[in-house]
């Protein structure tokens, strides 16, 4: 069987007649049962397909034939027997010998094309994943006085034919043999086949048995029927743990008939990253196709498992995973309604689980929440939010705050929450995953609110100015103090305000930290991008060091006579706003605080010459 594709002849002008590829079987052989397929695992699927394909055949025209599959393991040997619509030998020189040949095309069955589980006529070659050697005996259904036909193949491509006396198959149907080959008799043990066969046909709507133990467990768990609502939550969260591994938070009815789907999704008991993709167990007439399947919900439901029971998706060639088509569209989306659905009832009637879902989960129906205006509506009294109020839902924040204030950074609620809860003024942290999002969108599902972003002008402005005539005699003090922050980029403001613990506030925003930033790649940068650079700079705001006029530290600092013990304990505030905003600190920053330390560690303990004591 082994040949080489056929070189075309020399052109010339004569009319040249048309040329048949011919194929290297072992090369194709080895392409397909050792790159086509995830795992040596599929060839078993691909057994169990073939013999449910040609049941279902056989039951199309005789709906009473019997219904089973039989695998029996031996010695490094594995025989698989049903009772399907069985082969002739013409069907065996046709469809077996011919690669890419499916059954389903059978003359007469095209009609019925939909009930099969095999679409691409290959998977027999699966098993050369694990097999040297298989023989396949088969004897028609359709033509009860034709003999038994036997096929043989081996890995190298190379393949017999012969019939066998009525005897040696006196029934209909179809047995497989495999022989192992070397390295591969674990994949045929009959503990791994019983393993595999539950795995893959455990849906399957014939009786299969490996040797005398059942592989079919039907109903599937979601269909059955139970005493009890609380014995079915029992029982679904058994085979999520099967199936998972964990004990899920809830289980949600997977039911959309229009596209053939039924089963469950199953809500993760820990939370996960959305960025995780989720593998779903999808079956396909009941066969397992994929435990793999990542595309089979919207990205925002990335807090369930599922597993369900199709007969309207499309698989690749391989059988492994979805087609992306349609109709995957179309499930997906009627699935992200199941799941929106079920959100939807727990908020209107089980508002404790509801609670303790979100404890775990909200970032999933945030996610949810910043594209469906309905379901942040219905969600705003459960979301929780960190504000200057505590831990809220966007609801209460509101009630109590018409004007909400937001900041887009984790960053700017830690420079801005402390001064701006003791204003009176609220703010919510809008620096985590998706939170800014929905606070922008609460005026279209809250008609009256007012969302506003809240800057460094902003709170600045909210601050009580100090007298100008105290101002003007503190002149000198804040001309020393801006003096000494002028190199870091950052401005001295004078302000009264409280908590009066807090002496000194350190603000700014994204403009004037992108203002930073582009000044010290300046000052790093050669001459013609220093040149780029500084045409870059415009009037964007510099941080300010806000100093509070009413701490009594300030205070005493300010009364200094000495610019350079003002300039070091004005930079000792401005390490201690940084540290107090938990900002990132810059190099810059760091050698400051050190710097500033030790200058006033020198300072206490200096001895006085003129007064043989130290200051104080």
């Amino acid at each position: 069987m082994d040949s080489q594709i056929s070189q075309a002849p020399q052109a010339s002008g004569s009319p040249q007649s048309p040329h048949t590829f011919q194929v290297d079987l072992r090369g194709l052989v080895d392409l397909l049962s050792h790159h086509l397929y995830s795992s040596p695992k599929v060839y078993l699927r691909e057994l169990l397909q073939n013999a449910v394909d040609a049941i279902t055949a056989r039951r199309a025209e005789d709906p009473d034939a019997p219904a089973r599959v039989r695998l029996s393991v031996e010695a490094g040997a594995l025989r698989v027997e049903d009772t399907g619509v069985g082969l002739t030998e013409a069907d065996v020189h046709d469809l077996l010998a011919t690669i890419g040949r499916s059954s389903k095309r059978a003359e007469g069955l095209q009609e019925a094309r939909s009930d099969f589980l095999g679409q691409f006529g290959i998977g027999l070659l699966a098993c050369f994943v694990v097999a040297e050697r298989i023989r396949v005996v088969s004897r028609s259904s359709r033509t009860p006085d034709a003999p038994p036909v036997e096929w043989t193949a081996r890995d190298d491509g190379s393949y017999t034919v012969r019939t066998l006396p009525h005897e040696a198959r006196p029934e209909p149907g179809t047995t497989v043999h495999l022989v192992a080959r070397t390295g591969s008799a674990e994949w045929l043990a009959e503990e791994r086949v019983l393993s595999l066969a539950r795995d893959f046909g455990s849906l399957l709507p014939y009786d299969v048995r490996v040797g005398e133990e059942a592989v079919t467990e039907l109903p599937a768990p979601w269909d059955r029927a139970y005493p009890s609502p609380a014995a079915r939550r029992v029982a679904l969260a058994r085979n999520c743990h099967d199936l998972f591994g964990f004990t899920p938070l809830d289980s949600i009815d997977l039911d959309v008939p229009l596209a053939g789907v039924r089963g469950v999704a199953y809500v993760l008991p820990s939370a996960v990253s959305p960025a995780r993709r989720a593998g779903h167990r999808v079956h396909l007439k009941g066969m397992l196709l994929t435990e793999r399947a990542e595309e089979l919900l919207p990205d925002w439901a990335f807090f369930v498992r599922c597993v369900l029971d199709t007969d309207s998706l499309r698989p690749t060639a391989s059988r492994e995973s979805l087609y992306e088509d349609e109709t995957l569209a179309g499930v997906r989306e009627a699935l992200g309604e199941r799941v929106r659905g079920w959100l939807t009832g727990l908020a209107a009637g089980d508002p404790e689980r509801l609670a303790a879902f979100l404890s775990v989960h909200h970032l999933g129906v945030k996610a949810l929440a910043r594209h469906d205006r309905e379901m942040l509506r219905t969600m705003l009294p459960w979301l929780p939010f960190e504000t200057t109020d505590g831990r809220l839902s966007l609801e209460e924040f509101a009630q109590r705050h018409p004007m909400v204030h937001f900041t887009r950074t984790v960053e700017e609620y830690r420079q801005v929450a402390p001064i701006a809860s003791a204003q009176g003024i609220g703010v919510v942290n809008g620096g985590y995953t998706y939170d800014s999002e929905l606070v922008e969108a609460l005026p279209a599902v809250r008609p009256g609110t007012v969302v506003a972003e809240l800057d460094a002008d902003t709170v600045t402005a909210h601050l009580d100015a100090v007298d100008p005539a105290e101002e003007l005699a503190l002149s000198g003090f804040l001309a020393a103090a801006r003096a000494k922050l002028d190199p870091l980029g950052c401005d001295v403001v004078l302000r009264a305000f409280h908590p009066l613990s807090v002496p000194a506030l350190h603000l700014d925003d994204r403009e004037s930290r992108h203002e930073q930033a582009r000044a010290e790649a300046e000052s790093g940068a050669d001459d013609l991008w220093a040149g780029i650079l500084g045409s870059l700079r415009g009037s964007a705001p510099r941080a300010r060091l806000v100093l509070n006029h009413l701490n009594p530290l300030v205070r005493r600092i300010s009364s200094l006579g000495d610019p350079e013990l003002i300039g070091t304990a004005t930079e000792s505030l401005y390490g201690q706003a940084l540290l107090m905003a938990q900002r990132q600190l810059r190099p810059a920053d760091s050698a400051l605080l050190n710097r500033a330390f030790l200058g006033l560690l020198e300072w206490a303990t200096h001895d006085d010459e003129s007064t043989g004591g130290s200051h104080r």
